[in-house]
Formats: structure tokens, C-alpha cells, sequence
């Protein structure tokens, strides 16, 4: 008896970790190259996010499903900021305003809490 309700829930477990979708795990490389069209604008040198960086803000958003993932690509952004001297935190807040993608946080790269 033990050894087939064993038998019984080992085969649950398999089946339920074949029919998951697997998990997608979010990179800083994900939020650079989502990102990386958007660096004119940041710094100042474009008055509007052009549509592809509008385009990496949206995906970014969806891949950023978990407060977790939010952390983590707030730490990824917060660790490229510190690399880039011309940033201008205002047009950082400002970016998802700009191109429609709205948040339910306060973007700060100065602690990451989302």
C-alpha cells in the first residue's frame, strides 16, 4: 500500500513538473539589451524615447512579473547607472510615463525595493 501511494505521488510530481511551462529567469543582460535603444533619451540627447526603447521598456515590464525580478532589474539598471556619468535620473523617472507603460512604483535607483 505505501509503495504504490508513493509510486502514485511521484508520478504526480513528475507529471505536474512536465505539463509546468518553465520558468523564465530575467538577466541583467535582459535589461541591458531591452534598454539599450533607450540611452539617448536617458542622457539627454533625444527629447522622446524613440519607439524601439518604448518597445524594451514594455517587454521589460513583462518579463519583471515578480517583485524578485523587479529587484533584480533594478539592481541591474542602478549597477549600469553608476557606469554612466551624463544619466539624468529625471528622464529615468519619466521613461515609462513617456512611452505609456505605467508602474505601480517610483523608480529609485538608489535603493531597490519594488
Amino acid at each position: 500500500m505505501r509503495r504504490a501511494l508513493a509510486t502514485l505521488v511521484m508520478a504526480a510530481a513528475v507529471a505536474a513538473y512536465v505539463m509546468a511551462e518553465p520558468a523564465q529567469a530575467l538577466s541583467c543582460g535582459d535589461v541591458s539589451s531591452n534598454l539599450a535603444q533607450c540611452v539617448k533619451y536617458l542622457t539627454g540627447q533625444q527629447a522622446r524615447p524613440t519607439g524601439p526603447c518604448c518597445g524594451g521598456v514594455r517587454r521589460l515590464k513583462a518579463m519583471a512579473a515578480t517583485t524578485a525580478d523587479r529587484r533584480l532589474a533594478c539592481n541591474c539598471m542602478r549597477s549600469a547607472a553608476s557606469r554612466m556619468k551624463s544619466l539624468r535620473y529625471d528622464l529615468v523617472n519619466a521613461l515609462p510615463r513617456q512611452c505609456a507603460v505605467p508602474l505601480n512604483f517610483f523608480i529609485d535607483l538608489n535603493k531597490c525595493n519594488q
